[in-house]
């Protein structure tokens, strides 16, 4: 069970959910059970049971792959706001969660029942739009991510990250290893690529660290 302020915070975060009428709405305050769970928390492994559905109200949760190797890549992130498609297939089809997830940055989320979220997607329009929506937004990430791995260079990859990140933070406080997870490489090919940005004047490389001092240059390899 939620606190009425809980429920009324966890529609606020989602605004489809302000559509559920007032029956809908009393299930949810009675049915779902709050979380914080602190980064580095392992949400789901690959072949966990999918026994709830989490609507993160705060914080963010990173999906990833891991190959044969131990090679890392990440599928999508979801933050306040958002859920996890994965784990919507899952329990709609009483699947095994196919990867895995580890919180990001400390989470706080209104967690559902699998079996209660199996039902109301049966009775509620609201929850079946929720679902759809989900797949909708996500499948467009992950067509986004198959392009990306077939037909962009992996130093326009690293340049793009870069780029992006650095709009937040520089220098940007990120691992060679971390790249490599987040990009679908090895530690030894990020190490290369950014050895030859910072030959070139684009970055400053550090223990930990990545300080982006050509901003324009490395725009423009992004794009190739």
């Amino acid at each position: 069970m939620i606190t009425r302020e809980q429920n009324e915070r966890t529609r606020l975060v989602f605004p489809s959910l302000q559509r559920l009428d007032s029956l809908a709405v009393s299930e949810l305050q009675q049915t779902a059970y709050y979380v914080q769970l602190p980064a580095t928390r392992t949400v789901f492994a690959e072949g966990d049971c999918a026994e709830s559905l989490a609507l993160i109200i705060a914080g963010t949760v990173r999906v990833y792959k891991t190959g044969r190797t131990g090679r890392e890549i990440t599928l999508y992130r979801f933050s306040a706001g958002e859920s996890c498609i994965l784990s919507v297939n899952a329990i709609l089809n009483n699947q095994p969660f196919p990867a895995n997830a580890v919180v990001e940055w400390a989470v706080e989320s209104v967690m559902l029942p699998g079996a209660v979220f199996q039902d109301w997607v049966k009775r509620y329009p609201v929850w079946r739009d929720f679902a759809f929506s989900l797949l909708s937004l996500h499948l467009a990430s992950v067509l986004q991510l198959v392009d990306e791995l077939v037909f962009r260079r992996m130093d326009a990859r690293v340049a793009s990250l870069l780029q992006q990140r650095s709009h937040l933070h520089n220098p940007i406080w990120i691992t060679h290893h971390e790249i490599a997870a987040e990009l679908g490489s090895s530690r030894e090919v990020i190490s290369r690529i950014l050895e030859s940005f910072a030959a070139s004047g684009l970055i400053r490389s550090s223990r930990g660290a990545v300080e982006v001092l050509d901003f324009d240059i490395l725009q423009m390899l992004s794009v190739g």
